[in-house]
């Protein structure tokens, strides 16, 4: 049996946008300032990760839709109810976000330390920001659901064409042209 986890290709991006959205939130106008102090300048150098991660997820995607318009199966999509992916997927971000601010206050000076480093400081947000994006990435795997449906009904409606088959040659003789049909003789001029 083949797991897909394509839809796991958003969590970076989400949980980055919770991180972000966290600091903005408490801070205000000085979240930057706030991030800098609390060794936060590290979350750069994740932001090109985070958009390949969405950009391998978008190509897996549209092959997927691809297959399945052509062949009309749409896959193994997931069972979960849209309420239950949602309080997963709220979960995990807010796992990720408190194992995040765990090690920050481990490994980067100037970061609060312990629970205070995770709730305090308005790290409380967390909680509703992860809701918020939840829904979001919800909302994206739900349309995803729908377009690969989509295509697969498609694929069904669409006339089977038989395709004619061409009879390609064994063999190619090449023959070698007149020495004229060359743009030049084949001798020397005569003396």
């Amino acid at each position: 049996m083949r797991i897909r986890a394509n839809g796991l290709l958003l969590m970076p991006a989400a949980a980055l946008v919770v991180h972000q959205a966290r600091y903005s939130l408490a801070y205000g106008e000085r979240a930057n300032t706030e991030l800098a102090a609390q060794g936060h300048s590290y979350l750069h150098s994740v932001v090109p990760w985070s958009i390949l991660a969405l950009g391998v997820g978008a190509s897996v995607f549209v092959r997927r839709a691809a297959r399945a318009a052509r062949t009309g199966n749409s896959g193994g999509l997931t069972r979960l109810s849209a309420a239950a992916l949602w309080a997963v997927t709220t979960s995990a971000l807010v796992a990720i976000y408190a194992v995040q601010e765990t090690l920050e206050s481990l490994s980067v000076s100037g970061h609060p330390a312990g629970s205070d480093g995770v709730v305090g400081h308005g790290g409380w947000w967390a909680l509703p920001v992860s809701a918020v994006v939840s829904l979001t990435v919800v909302a994206l795997l739900r349309l995803g659901r729908a377009v690969l449906r989509l295509a697969s009904r498609l694929a069904d409606a669409r006339p089977r064409v038989r395709h004619a088959r061409v009879r390609v040659p064994d063999s190619v003789a090449l023959v070698a042209p007149a020495p004229l049909a060359l743009a030049r003789a084949g001798r020397a001029p005569p003396r």
